[in-house]
């Protein structure tokens, strides 16, 4: 299952970058949404190497998810591998500089099952295409007006 989009962001790319490598954040995110976030190492000062454990439920079933950034290209790109036992997973995210005050925020996201569950439920996601690719470009665009509103302030 491959989903992929991309937003123009009204902010530098060094910042954007900041924003993207900003786990604290996002692990506040998944807490706030119920989920349980575990810091199994930090990484360096880009996010090279940064790695978590997460639980949370999907559908009514625990999920866990280890997900570690293993690549960082200051201020261009990051890439980071999600495994869990049904399923593997991988983010990349691009940026451009369209201008001095504007980038371009490519995201991609790419899954494989391994498991026959897993198997159908991106099945599933499949057949809902539409929907599917429609969710994920609506999270990417909050993510980047969140980004532009902290950048003003």
């Amino acid at each position: 299952m491959d989903l992929t989009t991309h937003e123009d962001i009204e902010a530098p790319i060094a910042f954007v970058f900041d924003q993207i490598t900003d786990f604290a954040t996002f692990e506040r995110s998944v807490m706030r949404r119920g989920g349980d976030v575990e810091r199994l190492e930090k990484g360096d000062d880009d996010g090279l190497g940064a790695k978590w454990r997460v639980k949370f439920l999907m559908r009514g079933v625990e999920r866990k998810i280890v997900g570690e950034v293993t690549q960082a290209d200051k201020p261009n790109a990051m890439e980071m591998t999600l495994k869990s036992k049904s399923a593997d997973g991988a983010l990349r995210v691009d940026l451009v500089a369209l201008s001095r005050a504007r980038t371009r925020l490519n995201v991609q996201f790419e899954a494989t099952a391994k498991s026959i569950p897993a198997k159908l439920l991106f099945q599933s996601l499949k057949f809902a295409r539409q929907k599917t690719q429609s969710r994920f470009k609506a999270a990417v665009a909050g993510f980047a007006e969140d980004v532009e509103k902290r950048y003003r302030t």
